[in-house]
C-alpha cells in the first residue's frame, strides 16, 4: 500500500499532507504560528529563492531553515527546477541551460549556477525532511523530440543528484531511518509514452517517491489525470507520489484516489490575497462530502450585500476568521485595504486545505 506516514525530524505525520508554498521561508502575510494554528502539517520552501536570498551563509548559521523561521513540523524543499522554466526558458536573456546545469542571471552582474549536485547540496543544508532532484521541465506545446530531450536531461540529472545525495548522507552520518527522503520528478509533457519511460527509468535509479512534474493540464486546459495514472501504475507501491504544484481541491481528491499523498500549491494563499475564499458546501465539518461533485465553492466579498452579512464565511470551518468574524467584517477589511484581511483570508484558505486532508484520511 502507499505510505500512510511522513517521517520528519519533528515526528510522524499522517498522510495526505498539503504543503503551502513558503517560497522564501514565509507564507506571505502569516507567521509560523499562524500556519500551525491552521492545522497545516508541513510547508515547502524554494531552493532557488533561498539560495538567492538570504543565501547559504545565513541558512548555515541558523543550522537550517526550520530554525531560521521557527517552524517545527514537516519541511520539504523543491529543487529550483520550476524556475528554470519561469525565469530562463520563458524569459530570453535571463540565463541559459546546458547539460551541466542552469545559469540564472540576477540583478546586476550576479549569476547563480545551479547544477543537480549544487541543488542537492543546498537542500541538505536547508535541513529539510524531503529533497527533490533538479529536473528539466518539458515546456507546453513542444514536439515529441523536444520533449524527449527534456526527459533524457531529467534522467541524467536524477542520476547525478542521487549520487550526490548518497555521498552527503554518508558524510553527515545519516542512516536509512533518519536521512531525508529523496524524490525524483517525472517529465515528458503530454506524451504518455515519454511519461511512462521517464517513470520507469527513475524507478531504476531508485528513489523514495516520484513527483508529477511539469504541466498538468491537457487539451482544453483540463487536468491530465491519465498522466497521473501512468505515474502511479509504474511506481512501486511503497513510493510516495507527490502532486507538485497541484492544487485545486477536486484535483487533490481525484489524485488521492490514484495513490498521490503529497501536494503543494500556491493557489490557496494567492487566492486569499486576491479576495477568493474557499467554502465547503456544508453546514458543518462533519457534513462535508468531498465525494460530491460540487463539494466546495468560493466566497468573493466584492458586492454591497456582503457588507451587511452577519454570517461566518463558512459554517464548515473552525478557523480564526470563521469562529470570530462575520462575512461583513472581512468584506470591510478588504474594502479599506487593511492588511489583516490578507492574514485572515489566508488562514481561512489554509484551514480549508487542512480540513480537506483530514476528510481524505477519514474517507480512505
Amino acid at each position: 500500500m502507499r505510505p500512510v506516514f511522513f517521517r520528519s525530524k519533528f515526528g510522524l505525520y499522517n498522510l495526505p499532507i498539503f504543503f503551502p508554498d513558503a517560497t522564501k521561508a514565509v507564507v506571505r502575510t502569516l507567521d509560523s504560528r499562524d500556519i500551525e494554528n491552521a492545522k497545516i502539517s508541513g510547508i515547502l520552501v524554494n531552493t532557488y529563492h533561498l539560495l538567492k536570498e538570504p543565501g547559504e551563509r545565513v541558512i548555515k548559521k541558523f543550522g537550517g531553515v526550520s530554525n531560521f523561521m521557527n517552524w517545527n513540523k514537516a519541511l520539504v524543499s523543491d529543487s529550483g527546477g520550476f524556475q528554470i522554466m519561469t525565469l530562463v526558458k520563458k524569459i530570453p536573456g535571463n540565463g541559459h541551460i546546458t547539460d551541466d546545469g542552469v545559469i540564472f542571471k540576477c540583478l546586476g552582474s550576479k549569476e547563480i549556477l545551479l547544477t543537480p549536485e549544487e541543488s542537492i547540496r543546498f537542500q541538505m543544508n536547508l535541513g529539510v525532511d524531503m529533497v527533490i532532484v533538479l529536473d528539466d521541465i518539458t515546456p507546453q506545446n513542444v514536439s515529441y523530440q523536444e520533449a524527449k530531450l527534456t526527459v533524457n536531461r531529467t534522467i541524467d540529472w536524477a542520476k547525478r543528484s542521487k549520487k550526490e545525495f548518497v555521498k552527503l548522507c554518508r558524510y553527515k552520518n545519516f542512516t536509512e531511518e533518519n536521512r531525508p527522503y529523496l524524490i525524483g520528478v517525472v517529465q515528458g509533457g503530454a506524451f504518455a509514452e515519454l511519461r511512462e519511460e521517464c517513470t520507469q527509468r527513475l524507478v531504476e535509479i531508485g528513489f523514495d517517491g516520484l513527483g508529477y512534474g511539469g504541466w498538468t493540464v491537457g487539451k482544453l486546459d483540463n487536468f491530465n489525470y491519465e498522466i497521473a495514472r501512468i505515474i502511479s501504475e509504474n511506481s512501486p507501491i511503497n513510493y510516495f507520489l507527490f502532486g507538485l504544484g497541484i492544487g485545486k481541491p477536486h484535483e487533490i481528491v481525484a489524485l488521492y484516489d490514484l495513490g498521490f499523498r503529497l501536494f503543494d500549491c500556491v493557489l490557496p494563499t494567492r487566492d486569499a490575497r486576491h479576495k477568493r475564499l474557499y467554502v465547503y458546501n456544508a453546514k458543518s465539518i462533519d457534513e462535508i462530502n468531498i465525494k460530491s461533485e460540487n463539494f466546495y465553492s468560493y466566497y468573493i466579498p466584492d458586492k454591497e450585500k456582503h457588507c451587511a452579512d452577519d454570517q461566518p464565511v463558512s459554517l464548515a470551518c473552525d478557523c480564526l476568521l470563521c469562529t470570530n468574524y462575520s462575512r461583513a467584517y472581512i468584506a470591510h477589511l478588504f474594502k479599506i485595504k487593511d492588511v489583516s484581511a490578507l492574514r485572515l483570508a489566508t488562514i481561512h484558505n489554509l484551514r480549508f486545505y487542512s480540513i480537506l486532508t483530514e476528510r481524505l484520511r477519514i474517507n480512505s
